[in-house]
């Protein structure tokens, strides 16, 4: 660590818990292992196996999660009174392909890559826990801090649901996580008060119709064009159905029918996500969309059958929980590492712990100062600057200790 970040910027005396160089070495060699090795969610169990031998080599009990991947640990015992600290990361994979170049550490595993910053996450929270582990024997950690390892965040509604059901939050008094972001530089983070991503969730449409010759469509359900109007319609309609500021938007990612052109097509099947920036109007997003769907169907005298897959709802920072964080980062490396961030249209199931306890998500900047080249979450040349899995760590250990403070 440089002296610079070392120091205090508050006048009083620097907080421990900074991140040894033997450490920050090996936490650095752990992401890229995981890098290499990315698994889809559900089936994280090498990655799983990996994090239990290094909390049990350091002398901490996890306990692998009931629904088989996944882990928790707790360093200190919960007392039955004080509430618990927990840290979160997610631990799984995207199905797309590593397609960097030149890289030692690019994915071994076809068509699976670490294209969200799952791999940084799991350090991060791995090195505050080993960092924090020390610091509990030293007599100097105020009150006992969970790591929770989650399984499945990419698949819906996401794997915090299940590990939820798992009894992870008893004890727990408040939460925090980090999301890597490619925008912001390696060395700051970027907090928002309320909500800092938005709800998520999948449309699969089925339309159906007797099918025809495209010389008679007036004798039967011209169904392309059912479609493409319940493409073009059904967003415009549900827009102006709901108030403008909650940001709910209907995106299609797939649409498909018929074989040959002068056949109308009996089957046409679509496929999108709904997105929505208030947490009251996605509550009501089920019913105005099918509304919606059925009735331009309907209009066009095609047969709709809708499958709504509920998501995510939005991460909802709580404005203690945030204010920890920004005291935490300040006391590391100065007012200046913390900026202000707008809320993403991207939904992250981290927001189901927060319909249970308040807690807050910083994204973790993770951009090497002065490049412009932009690989961003979800594309096959993702990459980070590695300096921000040290931030991460330095940041919830010093969470951890000031949220002892009373």
């Amino acid at each position: 660590m440089s002296a610079e970040s070392e120091a205090d910027h508050t006048g009083e005396a620097a907080l421990p818990g900074t991140l040894p160089e033997a450490l920050r070495a090996e936490l650095v060699e752990f992401r890229r292992d995981l890098h290499m090795h990315p698994e889809l969610g559900n089936q994280e169990f090498r990655t799983t196996a990996a994090i239990k031998a290094r909390l049990e080599k350091a002398g901490l009990r996890p306990r692998v999660l009931a629904i088989g991947t996944g882990l928790v640990c707790d360093i200190g015992e919960w007392d039955g009174e004080r509430p618990m600290l927990a840290l979160r990361a997610d631990i799984d994979g995207l199905p797309i392909p590593d397609t960097k170049s030149d890289c030692p550490y690019r994915s071994t595993v076809p068509d699976r890559a670490h294209a969200c910053g799952h791999d940084v996450h799991t350090a991060v929270v791995l090195g505050a826990g080993l960092v924090l582990a020390e610091l509990f024997k030293q007599g100097k950690l105020p009150r006992p801090v969970r790591l929770l390892f989650q399984p499945a965040e990419e698949v819906l509604p996401g794997g915090a649901t299940d590990v939820i059901e798992c009894g992870v939050l008893e004890g727990v008094g408040r939460m925090l996580a980090v999301h890597c972001d490619p925008k912001v530089d390696a060395g700051k983070i970027g907090l928002r008060e309320g909500a800092i991503t938005s709800a998520c969730d999948r449309l699969e449409i089925a339309l159906d119709g007797p099918g025809g010759h495209t010389a008679r469509p007036h004798l039967t359900t011209d169904l392309v064009t059912a479609a493409a109007r319940v493409v073009a319609d059904v967003p415009a309609l549900v827009a102006r159905r709901t108030d403008a500021r909650s940001g709910l938007a209907v995106t299609w990612g797939r649409i498909e029918s018929g074989h040959a052109p002068n056949v109308i097509p009996q089957h046409a099947e679509l496929s999108g996500t709904v997105r929505c920036l208030d947490l009251d109007t996605w509550r009501q997003a089920p019913d105005l969309v099918v509304a919606a769907i059925d009735e331009i169907a309907n209009l066009h005298r095609a047969k709709s059958e809708i499958n709504y897959i509920r998501g995510v709802p939005p991460v909802v920072n709580d404005p203690a929980a945030t204010d920890l964080l920004r005291a935490a980062m300040t006391a590391r490396l100065g007012a200046d590492s913390v900026d202000g961030t707008e809320q993403s249209l991207g939904g992250e199931d981290f927001s189901w712990y927060l319909e249970h306890v308040p807690g807050a998500m910083a994204r973790l900047g993770v951009r090497t100062p002065g490049d412009r080249i932009g690989r961003d979450l979800h594309q096959g040349d993702f990459d980070v600057d590695e300096s921000a899995i040290t931030v991460g760590v330095e940041l919830f250990t010093a969470a951890a200790l000031l949220d002892g403070v009373e």
